[in-house]
């Protein structure tokens, strides 16, 4: 049974994975693909969260987390569905930046 439906970074993810064949299989994969610790995703989703811009809903800022977007064209492809000016985008990517 589906208790809720919260979108998790890949950092969250490798926390509650928990052990076992598929684990690994999950695990591996994302490793492959993603190079932040689950503290340091963390710690950029509070920090994006942080910004207080009205149109990055929990979605957006999980799939920024995700996907670490390097430059305005990126942040663009994982957010299709918002319109952001070129002050959030800066403010978006100057938090990425760090990580």
């Amino acid at each position: 049974m589906i208790k809720s439906q919260d979108p998790l970074t890949y950092g969250e993810v490798l926390e509650l994975v928990g052990e076992g064949e598929r684990a690994k299989k999950v695990t591996g994969f994302i490793k492959e693909f993603y190079r932040l610790k689950a503290s340091e995703a963390k710690k950029l989703k509070e920090e994006l969260t942080a910004l207080d811009l009205i149109k990055l809903r929990e979605e957006n800022i999980v799939n920024i987390v995700n996907f670490l977007p390097e430059d305005a064209s990126d942040l663009m492809k994982i957010l299709p569905d918002t319109s952001l000016d070129q002050e959030e985008i800066t403010k978006i990517l100057d938090v990425v930046k760090k990580y």
